[in-house]
């Protein structure tokens, strides 16, 4: 039977029976781990980006979404304000606005 027919048969598409998953190099994933690591330690607020620009400055040719799948699997994030940072203290004194609904 054809891989063709195969394919027909099991409702996949052609270019699944061909595709063959390319081996990931560990020990190179390794370095850049502990590369991240330091860049990381030494300058928290860097994201993907800013450490991608590190590496390549240190003659390290890798992309954006290598070092985010890097720093998702070692749990690294970036330190920035999150959201909610203009909500009121609840403790502190609300002041009313006396000049809404007045026209001049």
């Amino acid at each position: 039977m054809t891989i063709t027919r195969q394919c027909e048969l099991l409702e996949l598409s052609r270019s699944t029976a061909y595709y063959q998953p390319k081996p990931r190099d560990a020990s190179q994933d390794e370095m850049l781990m502990r590369l991240l690591d330091e860049l990381h330690t030494d300058h928290p607020a860097m994201g993907s980006r800013q450490l991608r620009d590190q590496l390549h400055r240190k003659s390290h040719n890798v992309n954006r979404k290598r070092v985010q799948r890097l720093m998702r699997v070692m749990g690294l994030e970036c330190v920035y304000p999150h959201g909610n940072t203009s909500a009121p203290h609840l403790q502190h004194r609300k002041f009313p606005y006396h000049l809404r609904g007045w026209e001049y």
